[in-house]
């Protein structure tokens, strides 16, 4: 059984895909994906949070990933770099989720909706990341 926050991640997923790729208005998106079989069962506040977080701070994100990556983010598929947005929107802005919980859900992601080894790809980006974001956090290994 997903929880509501797992849903709420796999949704803004979609959304940032749909974004990415289309660069269709994030109300639109939202709305389409509202009417979503299972979206009743998501938690629609984080999945707002997420999604309209990780489109707005995009910019200042993809900069604090660009030294954790070995390409250039553009290069990204557009389901890891998505997943890596809501990762970095996680890690910056979500204090109260745990690092270890961040980089996992986004590994679950990356599992379910990535490449065949994206789901490593993505777990080593946002464990540097994580390093200097939640610096104390990560020394403390909690």
């Amino acid at each position: 059984m997903k929880s509501a926050r797992r849903r709420s991640r796999e949704f803004a997923l979609q959304g940032l895909y749909s974004w990415l790729l289309a660069g269709q208005p994030v109300s639109e998106i939202t709305a389409q994906l509202e009417e979503s079989k299972g979206f009743e069962r998501a938690d629609r506040a984080y999945f707002s949070l997420l999604m309209r977080g990780a489109i707005e701070q995009q910019g200042t994100l993809e900069e604090a990933l660009a030294p954790c990556l070995d390409r250039k983010v553009h290069e990204l598929s557009p389901v890891e770099r998505g997943i890596l947005l809501l990762g970095a929107w996680e890690l910056k802005n979500a204090a109260e989720v745990p690092y270890r919980v961040v980089i996992n859900e986004a590994v679950e992601l990356a599992k379910s909706f990535g490449g065949t080894d994206g789901h490593k790809y993505v777990n080593g980006v946002l464990d540097k990341l994580a390093k200097s974001l939640r610096t104390q956090e990560a020394r403390a290994g909690v």
